[in-house]
This record gives C-alpha cells, sequence and structure tokens, in this order.
C-alpha cells in the first residue's frame, strides 16, 4: 500500500465537501453540481446554455481555465457579450469599452462566473471592485452559472471573508498589473503586503461585499452552481 500517494484520499475529500454544500445549495433554491475534471464540467455546461442565448461573464481566472467562452466560439450558436476578450497582446479591452459591455451584460440570459468563495452551508460570498459582477449575480440575467474548483469552500463567512482579503484581492491586484497593464493597481497596499490592511486606496478591490445565501421561490433555480473536483482560479 502507497503510503505516499493520497490522490484517492483527497478525491474522495472534495466530493464529500461538494456534496455537502450542493445539499445546503438546494435547501436555499439554488442548483449544484459536481464534476471531478474539468473536462466534464465544460461539457455540463455547455449543455445548461441554450442555442441562441445571450451569454456573457464575469471577470474570472476559472472561466479563463475552463475554456469555455472560446468554446462557446467555436460553438457559434450564441451572441457573447465578452468584457474581457483578449487582444493579441493577451490585453483586455479598454476601461470604458469594458464597462459598457459590463453593462450590456446585465441584459443577458445566461451569466458565468466564479465566486471568491462558497460555504459549507452554501452561501456564495463575493466582493467586487466596480460591483459589475456581484450585481450580475444577483439580479438581471435570466439563469446565472457559477464555476468554482473545491479551492473555493470554506467553513464559513469568516473563512470566505479572510480567503477573500488576504488571498484573492492581493493576487487580482498583481495579475491586473502584470497580466494588463494597471500600474495603478499595483499601488493597492495588499499588492505590496500579501495581506488587507482595509485601505482607502482609491483603486482598492474591495469596495461590494454580497452574502447570496438564497433565492425566492420565483427565482428558484436560476443561479447553478458547478463545483470541479480541481484547485482552480485565486
Amino acid at each position: 500500500m502507497d503510503e505516499t500517494d493520497i490522490s484517492l484520499e483527497w478525491q474522495q475529500f472534495c466530493k464529500v465537501r461538494a456534496s455537502t454544500v450542493i445539499k445546503n445549495l438546494q435547501k436555499r433554491k439554488m442548483n449544484g453540481q459536481y464534476f471531478h475534471r474539468r473536462k466534464e464540467a465544460l461539457s455540463a455546461v455547455l449543455e445548461m446554455i441554450p442555442p441562441g442565448a445571450t451569454v456573457a461573464r464575469g471577470d474570472s481566472v476559472t472561466l479563463f481555465q475552463l475554456g469555455i467562452m472560446t468554446k462557446l466560439m467555436e460553438r457559434g450558436q450564441n451572441k457573447i457579450i465578452d468584457p474581457f476578450q483578449q487582444d493579441a497582446e493577451g490585453r483586455f479591452p479598454e476601461r470604458e469599452q469594458r464597462r459598457k459591455l459590463q453593462r450590456e451584460a446585465l441584459w443577458s440570459d445566461v451569466f458565468l462566473t466564479s465566486t471568491n468563495a462558497i460555504t459549507l452551508d452554501g452561501k456564495l460570498v463575493n466582493i467586487d471592485g466596480a460591483g459589475n459582477r456581484v450585481s450580475a449575480m444577483i439580479f438581471g440575467p435570466k439563469k446565472v452559472i457559477v464555476i468554482a474548483g473545491v479551492n473555493k469552500i470554506v467553513t464559513d463567512v469568516d473563512a470566505a471573508l479572510n480567503r477573500i482579503h488576504n488571498i484573492c484581492t492581493p493576487i487580482t491586484a498583481i495579475r491586473h498589473h502584470l497580466k494588463h497593464g494597471d500600474p495603478e493597481i499595483a499601488e493597492v497596499p495588499c499588492a505590496k503586503t500579501g495581506k488587507c490592511i482595509d485601505c482607502s486606496h482609491d483603486w482598492r478591490g474591495c469596495n461590494y461585499t454580497v452574502i447570496i445565501e438564497g433565492a425566492m421561490i420565483p427565482e428558484k433555480g436560476r443561479i447553478n452552481v458547478v463545483l470541479i473536483g480541481e484547485e482552480l482560479g485565486v
């Protein structure tokens, strides 16, 4: 028996945690699915998006890793609103054009995003800099598909907020500086220290904190969470 390899134990652990999350999502009138690998999840997400639907997205490393936007464009059955479609040099659109597309995303049929954290009892916890992503998650698009690796699962809201402030936000600030040429974001304190100091910087990424605890009956099943047994995103 090879005690140096705990991959099977890890798989079982991820499945158990994901099952707990999904059970509690259902209690909150949200849907949940679990897939061991991203390839399986990608196929499932594509099936959840009907031909003819207008599809928009939030900024998400997970979505890039999944390759969902590329697959949708290859499929050619949907209108795509992508504020983060990269140019030949890998840069995002200019900020004003990005904002225009982000506003259009609120009218989409399907909104694709990830989540900063999801608690074991089924709460989606997110913090935005501009608020466009959390706005679409809350209201507007007819269907929301949230795709997340098991690394996003945390015990409770306090753990979620700690994860966001001290992992997600600093890495995201560094990412936008290094990959997308946003020099002002490099000056945000957490990008320099690797931890939150509750700053008041003009370009801080922690402006809108949203905890989605469930849905009303008319919105039952609008939010669909796809969990993947891999470490994905930030």
